[in-house]
Formats: structure tokens, C-alpha cells, sequence
């Protein structure tokens, strides 16, 4: 009897981590998932043209990478409870203040505010995942990447029904309820001690005696293929709406493209997680999800209304499993877990600078040519680019240090 009552607070405690991190997850997308279906209504009311505008989808994408290059000192200085908390609070009060914040500045302060928490919450929730659940590590990430991917399905899909209820202001703010209850869920789940932080001084650190990864260079070619993969996920979640909205579409149609697109990632996303390891050789996984992005991109070309519903599905499922497929092609590089986890945050760090990129590119391109097609081209070079990358990645390559 002892021994049962001892074990099953364990089991509560790690059932509200676990509901904590997918409270967290969900909200990491939605401040700029339900930006793309209100756009031509935020542009209208600001008078943003296509390239401001693109900056509410960048600046908060440039600030993840930027906090994947400073974990360690997040670490130090937060911690993952204080850290992650923060986090939370940070989106909750960013997309808060859009309520009142409509005008261009307002917004894109709103925007980077957002970056910054989500940036210590992807930071920092994995290594509390690692932690709390080592022998389902996998299990619980892949439940974390699809809570990301299902807040920007939500997200996406009541924009539009939103935004004719309490308009596009109420819309971007209403996102902070759940940032809030996240926040809240997290606040009590964090007293579990695998939820604590080891002593932090005790965790600093020595000096790495190995060679830096910005001299290695497949890790700077592990970069390239972390970003132009990832640039394809934000390209499409700034510009696929605003694009078929352009066509004729109605908002609400554009949304549920958006939508349905994020749930084809989700899908991908678990088919990796239960299928990659009957696959010693990562380039084949990759080099079908870059054809089906591809083929997805082609059809944006050449006919995107007649074949709208076939290309979300196949854009969903090829940019879905490129994702979580670079970051296994990199942990491949290394055996060494926790320098395979520096690893992780040089890669992501760099990768997500470089996907920042693309919004504001085809918002520069709309702006100049009034038309998206050439984002699409050059993203489709892109894809290519990544693929002729990933062959250089055969099984048996010496380790990096």
C-alpha cells in the first residue's frame, strides 16, 4: 500500500507536466498562424504595405533562432520553470495588447514580444522533456511538435469566423486566454521535481575542449538544409492566405487552406516519428517529403485554384516531415547526447534566422510584382538546393567533434 500511494503522485505530478507541455506547444504557432487569413484586413487598417506587414511573421521567427543560440545562457541566468514561465506570459501579454495596439508600430512590437517567449519556450521545454520523460523521449516530443502544429490548425482555421464576430483587433488578442492558462497549467506542473532545474551552478558549463561547430563544415551544411526547409513552413504561413485571397478566394477559405495544410504537418510529423527507424539512411525519407514539397510548390504555379485542396496536402505532408527529418539528420552527427544537443541549438538557431528571410522576401516580392508565383519559384530552388545538400549525408560519415 505505501508503495502505491508513493508512486501515484508521481504519476499525477508527471500527467500535469505532460498536459503543461501540450498547453505550452499550442500556443507557440497561433500570434502567427492568424496573421496570414486577416492580413488584407490588417493592411487595410494600418496601411502596412506587404513587406511591413511581412515583419509580423520574421521578427518573431528571427528571435526563435536567436534563442536557440543562447541557451546556454538562458539557462544559467532563467532556468528552464522561471524561463519557460516567462515565456508564456510574454505571448499571453503580446497578443493581450493587440487589442488596443492596432497601428503598424504597435503591432510589430507585439510581434517580436511574441518571438522572445516563444523563443524561451523552445528553448527550454525540450530540455525539461528530456529530463522528466527519458524513456519516452520520443513519444513526448513528437506530442510536443504536434501540439505546435495543431495550434496553428486552430489558429488558422477560426480566423476568418473570428475576425467577423470581434474583428481582426479581437482576434489576434483573444490568442492570450490560452497563452495565460498555459502559463497557469505550467505554474503548478513545474513544482514536480523533474520540472526542477539540477543547481545551477553546478550546471555551467566548462570551457568545450571540442572543435566549434562554425568551424565544421557539415554543421553550417546542416544549417542551410534546418533553413531552407523551415523557410518553407514560414513562407506559407505568412503568404498562402493572403495568396488565394488574392485569387478571389474568400478569407475564410484561404484560413481553412492554411488550416488544412497544417493538418497534413501534423500527419507527416507522426508517420516520421513511427517510421524513420526502418530507415538507417536518412535520404530517402528526405528526398520523398522535398518531392512532395515540390510537387505542392508546382501546383501553386501552375494551377492553384483548380488543384488548391491536393496542393495544401502535399505541401503539408513534404514540409511536415522535412522538419523533424533535419534534426534528425543532425542528431545523427553526433553520438554524444548532450553535445548532440549543441548541436541542436546551432543548427535550429541558424536554421530559423535564415527561414526568417522568406516572409519578408515575398513580402518585398508582392509589394514590387503584385503577385507571389515568383516566391514560389524561388522556393521550389530552394527545395532543390536542400536536396543536392542532403545526398552528401550517407550513412557511415565520420562523427562531427
Amino acid at each position: 500500500m505505501t508503495a502505491r500511494s508513493d508512486a501515484t503522485p508521481a504519476r499525477g505530478a508527471s500527467l500535469l507536466l505532460l498536459a503543461a507541455i501540450v498547453a505550452l506547444a499550442l500556443n507557440l504557432r497561433p500570434a502567427m498562424a492568424a496573421v496570414g487569413p486577416l492580413l488584407d484586413l490588417i493592411e487595410g487598417a494600418t496601411g502596412m504595405g506587404s513587406t511591413a506587414a511581412s515583419l509580423l511573421t520574421t521578427l518573431p521567427v528571427l528571435m526563435i533562432g536567436l534563442g536557440a543560440l543562447s541557451i546556454r545562457p538562458l539557462r544559467r541566468r532563467l532556468g528552464e520553470r522561471r524561463g519557460i514561465l516567462l515565456g508564456a506570459l510574454l505571448i499571453g501579454a503580446a497578443c493581450l495588447v493587440r487589442v488596443v495596439l492596432t497601428g503598424a508600430t504597435g503591432l510589430i512590437a507585439s510581434a517580436v514580444v511574441v518571438g522572445v517567449g516563444v523563443a524561451l519556450i523552445q528553448a527550454l521545454a525540450p530540455v525539461v522533456i528530456k529530463r522528466a520523460f527519458p524513456a519516452k523521449f520520443g513519444t513526448v516530443m513528437a506530442l510536443y511538435t504536434t501540439g505546435i502544429m495543431g495550434g496553428a490548425a486552430v489558429a488558422a482555421a477560426t480566423a476568418a469566423g473570428l475576425a467577423e464576430t470581434i474583428g481582426w483587433a479581437g482576434t489576434l488578442a483573444l490568442w492570450s486566454a490560452p497563452a495565460f492558462v498555459a502559463a497557469s497549467v505550467w505554474l503548478a506542473a513545474s513544482r514536480d521535481p523533474a520540472a526542477e532545474e539540477p543547481n545551477r551552478a553546478a550546471a555551467v558549463e566548462a570551457t568545450d575542449p571540442d572543435l566549434p561547430f562554425w568551424r565544421q563544415g557539415r554543421a553550417w551544411r546542416l544549417i542551410l538544409i534546418m533553413g531552407l526547409g523551415t523557410s518553407a513552413y514560414t513562407l506559407m504561413l505568412a503568404w498562402l492566405p493572403p495568396f488565394y485571397i488574392d485569387l478571389g478566394e474568400p478569407r475564410a477559405t484561404a484560413g481553412y487552406l492554411l488550416s488544412g495544410m497544417t493538418a497534413a504537418e501534423v500527419t507527416a510529423g507522426l508517420l516520421v516519428s513511427l517510421t524513420i527507424g526502418r530507415f538507417a539512411d536518412r535520404r530517402g525519407p528526405i528526398l520523398t517529403a522535398l518531392l512532395l514539397a515540390l510537387a505542392g510548390l508546382a501546383g501553386l504555379v501552375v494551377a492553384p485554384l483548380s488543384m488548391a485542396v491536393p496542393i495544401v496536402i502535399l505541401l503539408g505532408l513534404g514540409i511536415g516531415a522535412i522538419f523533424p527529418l533535419s534534426l534528425i539528420l543532425a542528431m545523427d552527427q553526433i553520438d554524444d547526447p548532450a553535445r548532440s544537443g549543441d548541436l541542436l541549438a546551432f543548427v535550429q538557431g541558424g536554421g530559423y534566422i535564415i527561414a526568417s528571410l522568406s516572409p519578408l522576401g515575398a513580402g518585398l516580392l508582392r509589394d514590387h510584382m503584385a503577385d507571389l508565383t515568383q516566391a514560389w519559384v524561388l522556393m521550389g530552388v530552394g527545395v532543390i538546393l536542400l536536396g543536392a545538400m542532403t545526398l552528401e549525408f550517407r550513412p557511415g560519415l565520420p562523427k562531427l567533434r
